[in-house]
């Protein structure tokens, strides 16, 4: 089964969810703990869940009780400070400190081929609107931080964006195609650059590769042999390999970067 997300305080997610109900035909069924929720059959005879809840969705530490749970789609606004309009896909967790929900040092689980094909078809969407918008890759970051695949796909970057029902239809196309992937990639460990990282967005785009989990320059302060391995093994495919955005390293940073990716044993590419 499949858990769609959204928070009632959340424009940009109601408007999503929204789209997943007019689109796609989600159809009102019986409350979840008390929560507005939507269903839908997908490809292949799986159920799909649409939540409403009352909280943010990065503080959703505690699932509701749904029997075999597949994977969390929670889709939601994005904030920057450069308002860029931007459709974007990342795993919750934190690489540090629990500063925006979730847990200190635990990421959740990576599905790093559902959250290639919701890259895919928001490209495929916004191409096909016309819409201005970037489609990216994030980073790993904020909560929550579960033990089940978990993704957020979102609309950003300011309210304009958010009340976008263009741009919501794209990342609802994203989400749900996100839900009925059934193709397994190769999957790779991103290290270095921006938040938003070009370079990976750009491999993924054009190749096999998927990526699960990134951690930004900004973040490997934070980052040890622990941290590593961690990534690697919540990710729900095999990781083979380890991409390194090699200039958007700090010198410093290098050196240590590359004792650890040694020990841990994966075969690298710098980018």
């Amino acid at each position: 089964m499949i858990l769609f997300v959204a928070s009632r305080g959340d424009v940009a997610g109601i408007n999503i969810a929204r789209k997943l109900v007019e689109v796609f035909g989600f159809k009102e069924d019986k409350k979840i703990l008390g929560f507005p929720t939507y269903t839908k059959d997908l490809r292949g005879g799986e159920e799909a869940k649409l939540i409403i809840i009352e909280d943010e969705t990065v503080m959703m530490q505690k699932i509701p009780p749904i029997s075999e749970l597949r994977m969390i789609i929670f889709i939601s606004k994005h904030s920057s400070r450069s308002g860029t309009p931007t459709l974007s896909v990342h795993t919750p967790g934190n690489i540090g400190e629990a500063h925006l929900g979730g847990e200190p040092r635990k990421v959740s689980i990576s599905p790093a081929s559902a959250m290639k094909a919701a890259l895919i078809e928001m490209r495929a969407a916004r191409d096909e609107m016309g819409l201005p918008y970037e489609v990216s890759y994030e980073c790993t970051h904020h909560g929550p931080s579960l033990d089940v695949p978990a993704m957020f796909v979102e609309l950003g970057s300011t309210p304009e964006q958010w009340g976008d029902g263009r741009a919501a239809e794209a990342v609802a196309r994203g989400a749900f195609a996100a839900a009925e992937n059934k193709i397994t990639y190769p999957a790779a460990l991103g290290i270095g650059g921006q938040h938003y990282n070009e370079k990976f967005t750009r491999i993924a785009l054009t190749s096999e590769v998927a990526f699960g989990h990134m951690i930004p320059k900004h973040a490997l302060h934070e980052v040890n042999e622990y941290i590593i391995r961690h990534c690697i093994e919540r990710t729900v495919e095999r990781v083979d390999k380890i991409f390194l955005d090699w200039k958007g390293i700090k010198g410093g940073d290098k050196g240590p970067l590359m004792e650890i990716i040694k020990r841990v044993g994966l075969s690298v590419e710098k980018v």
